[in-house]
């Protein structure tokens, strides 16, 4: 299990366009990837589930990643929410 924070720093936080950069970029990878906020943890992979929770701008997260690519998925993730979702 290897785990990341970050903090979303993009004007409209993990909402429409930037979840959907988010989550294409997760599902890349063959492990397991998790976004925690407070205490809500949801799959990475799921647009249902980002949106749920309601990640705002200045918004911690906690990236947890599970299998054999794990590192390589939360370090790519936290790389992609510092560069604030660039088209």
């Amino acid at each position: 299990m290897y785990i990341r924070k970050a903090t979303v720093e993009n004007e409209v936080g993990l909402h429409a366009r930037p979840a959907t950069f988010f989550i294409q970029k997760a599902n890349e990878f063959k492990s397991s990837i998790w976004v925690e906020k407070e205490e809500r943890r949801v799959n990475a992979k799921s647009l249902l589930g980002l949106l749920s929770l309601g990640i705002t701008k200045d918004t911690e997260i906690t990236l947890i990643g599970d299998g054999p690519d794990e590192q390589q998925a939360v370090d790519t993730l936290v790389e992609l929410i510092g560069s604030q979702f660039p088209e």
